[in-house]
């Protein structure tokens, strides 16, 4: 099947899929699975969602791609819609959430050279994923993945994650930027806590620096508000989208507020692709089902039904630790004896797709959609696994 033609960056799972239908996924075999990986936190509404396939002819149609050296309606519906629903004003779109983090790393640093050439450091957190190009790598807390394409960017600083002496002793005058997720989906689904977010406001407000949060996995819906921020009261200066923002079809965005959209002007960056067409036109039908169609009002209901049935197997299992993370971005902690890669494999061969986060944590990132029925099903397969182990 010209498999070998494939780069092997992946270590994948055997089976083809081909097909799939709202949480299903069909391998070739005709194989069912539920999905609960949902292409890692980027299917929020589903595979084959008739609205997104709908709006996809309608705009294939119509106009896909024009270039940002003209404007085009869709891009300025999705740009309005994104300023409307939180405290972000302008938007850059690009095609991923590693490009996102990359323009957000750009902003930071041309803003911090306003006020001097030496404000260039980036404070960024331990066990931290922003990406894999080599801006994003720089900032990513993650030996495993910099090791091997060092050296990488200068001027970047390691902060341990939730300790706020740490912060406060790496922090000074020639920071220009801090960036860093909420919840660390690679890092084991690990949320910040609300006193160390509120520091680093604080300090990056007395230092003139801007403060970045990664949303690309926790945001667009995931925890329940539709940016990630709210949950926490906090307001960052920029925020880095992908994955749920298209909800299957490749967008990202930057979105800032404040002096950090004043930094850029013509010329400092661009995307060929960025902000097309059809790309906007699938974000702005995915906003209007998560918000109007209420998707996002159900998420904290079906997260606690799904945590309370996990804590529930948690006295009947040993193994599991404990549960982490919020919304639907969870994480089944495990004891350090038993790796997430056994569990997702014995999971995957029962018809249930999951995703490691770390060696010893189990994430689940269901469609938002996602029906009680679907959660049922899935919880089943789970406390299967567990009972075998």
């Amino acid at each position: 099947m010209g498999k070998s033609n494939v780069m092997n960056t992946y270590n994948r799972f055997e089976p083809t899929f081909v097909r799939g239908n709202g949480v299903y996924a069909y391998d070739e075999t005709g194989k069912e699975y539920i999905d609960f990986v949902a292409g890692v936190a980027v299917n929020c509404l589903g595979h084959s969602n008739p609205k997104i396939v709908e709006t996809i002819k309608n705009q294939s149609e119509t106009l896909m791609h024009i270039s940002n050296l003209y404007w085009n309606e869709k891009q300025i519906t999705l740009a309005k819609k994104l300023s409307q629903l939180g405290d972000l004003e302008k938007m850059f779109f690009c095609n991923s959430g590693t490009e996102a983090n990359e323009l957000a790393l750009k902003i930071a640093r041309k803003f911090g050279k306003e006020f001097s050439q030496g404000k260039h450091k980036i404070i960024y957190m331990k066990n931290s994923f922003h990406g894999r190009t080599m801006g994003a790598l720089s900032v990513t807390g993650q030996k495993k993945y910099q090791d091997p394409y060092r050296p990488l960017i200068g001027g970047v600083v390691e902060c341990e994650y939730n300790d706020i002496e740490d912060f406060v002793s790496k922090m000074d005058d020639d920071v220009c930027g801090v960036i860093m997720e909420v919840i660390q989906g690679e890092g084991g689904i690990i949320s910040a806590e609300k006193e160390f977010l509120e520091k680093i406001r604080e300090l990056c407000d007395k230092n003139n620096a801007l403060l970045i949060f990664d949303e690309v996995q926790c945001g667009a819906g995931r925890l329940g508000t539709y940016f990630a921020y709210q949950k926490f009261g906090v307001v960052p200066d920029i925020v880095t989208m992908a994955k749920g923002l298209g909800g299957g079809f490749p967008i990202g965005a930057v979105l800032t507020k404040g002096e950090a959209s004043d930094t850029l002007v013509p010329g400092d960056h661009g995307a060929t692709f960025g902000g097309n067409p059809l790309a906007c036109a699938v974000a702005v039908t995915i906003i209007d089902e998560l918000v109007e169609g209420g998707i996002i009002a159900e998420v904290d209901k079906k997260s606690d039904y799904t945590r309370k049935a996990i804590e529930k197997m948690m006295k009947e299992h040993s193994v599991i630790e404990k549960v982490n993370g919020m919304g639907l971005l969870l994480g089944i902690k495990l004891k350090e004896e038993l790796e997430a890669k056994t569990f997702v494999g014995k999971a995957f061969e029962k018809g249930l797709m999951l995703v490691g986060a770390g060696n010893n944590v189990v994430r689940l990132v269901p469609p938002l959609n996602v029906t009680y029925e679907e959660l049922d099903k899935a919880l089943q397969i789970i406390k299967e696994v567990f009972e075998e182990l």
